[in-house]
């Protein structure tokens, strides 16, 4: 939140790809991660990670998510191009996948939502060695990456860098 005007700066983010973007006005709502199957599907990982996006505050500036009606009153959002999760939308509003924010540092989860449906081992994963193989880290580097930069562009090629 801005001292001088009391209000929050816009936050913005989009899809691997660069096809969606978006940006947030207003305060966002509670992080937290979700167990339940459903969103260990839609994220393709352990848990789906989530915020609350301010009622009327969730702008579109390029392109919009193609949903997925994953149960009776929830829609799944994505990116129809790469894939991306990016939105959970629900009967009292929509919630955006902390993962595609171009910053997340503070966006810690709050609450663990579905903790009964958790993976057994979900709580031990960080207890795990850390892959420490220099030469691996330096093969890392010389990927080139044609995701979008964590921030908006004026212009991105419809299919990303790679053409």
């Amino acid at each position: 939140m801005s001292e001088t005007t009391g209000t929050v700066a816009p936050r913005t983010g989009g899809c691997q790809c660069g096809a969606v973007r978006f940006r947030i006005h207003g305060e966002l709502g509670r992080a937290s991660i979700c167990h339940c199957r459903m969103c260990q599907k839609a994220f393709g990982g352990f848990f789906g990670p989530l915020v609350g996006a301010p009622q009327d505050g969730l702008e579109w500036t390029r392109g919009e998510p193609t949903y997925f009606q994953s149960s009776v009153n929830i829609d799944r959002g994505f990116c129809k191009r790469c894939g991306t999760p990016l939105t959970y939308r629900h009967p009292q509003g929509i919630e955006i996948a902390i993962g595609a924010f171009d910053e997340r540092d503070d966006l810690a989860p709050q609450v663990q939502v579905n903790h009964a449906f958790r993976l057994p081992w979900v709580e031990t994963i960080f207890d795990a060695p850390v892959h420490g193989d220099v030469d691996y880290y330096d093969r890392q580097e010389q990927i080139i990456s044609f995701q979008h930069p964590d921030h908006d562009t004026e212009n991105w090629p419809e299919k990303g860098l790679h053409l």
